[in-house]
Order: C-alpha cells, then structure tokens, then sequence
C-alpha cells in the first residue's frame, strides 16, 4: 500500500526524519504542516473530500475531480491550488493532477494550552 501521513510537526521532528532518510532509514510518505491550524486550514471539508475522491484514482481532469465531489469547476480549481501548494497534490506533464497515494493517515495531538 503506498500510503502518506498527514500531520503536525516541529521544524526539529522534520530536519530529524529527514536525517534519518539520507542515513538511509526509510521514513514512509509524510506531508507535514507547522500547527494543528495550518493543517485544518489546509484540509477544509471541501479539500478532504477532494482527496477522498483522489485516493488511489491515478490522474484526473480539473473537469473530471469536480464532477466527482459534484462542484464547481471555479472553486474546485481553488482547493486544488491550495493543495498543491501544500504537497498534497501533483501536476502531470499533460496537465491533470493526481493524489499519489491510494491512503491517507492524519496524524496529529491536541494538547492542553500552556
């Protein structure tokens, strides 16, 4: 299963994993965001059920992702900026965009505030 982890982490938790990829430790698939905020304000409801419909679907049309969740081309076109500027999604050389993985894993802690 060729799976990504969507989640929260600190600068140091990032420079760490990827430390311990160039060691050669493999590290999985993992999109991370700097806050529990910056990660809902980047998976609004709209955005998850974009990935939904994405998830292990290989590239698709603008046209076709927005007649999946059943909305309009302009604000799907929107969300799919957002979410590859995120990392979430890609861009192929013809043009349609793809979710690369066929799972999706959030992972994040809510804490008391201090």
């Amino acid at each position: 299963m060729n799976a990504v982890t969507i989640g929260v982490a600190s600068r140091e938790e990032t420079n760490a994993r990827f430390t311990r990829a160039i060691s050669g430790e493999p590290q999985g698939a993992f999109r991370t965001f700097a806050t529990v905020d910056d990660l809902w304000r980047t998976l609004t409801p709209k955005c998850r059920a974009l990935l939904r419909v994405l998830t292990g679907a290989g590239p698709v049309s603008l046209r076709e992702a927005a007649r999946q969740v059943g909305r309009d081309l302009k604000a799907v076109e929107a969300d799919v900026h957002t979410l590859l500027n995120a990392g979430l999604l890609e861009r192929t050389d013809t043009g349609m965009i793809e979710f690369p993985f066929d799972a999706v894993h959030v992972d994040f802690m809510l804490q008391a505030a201090s």
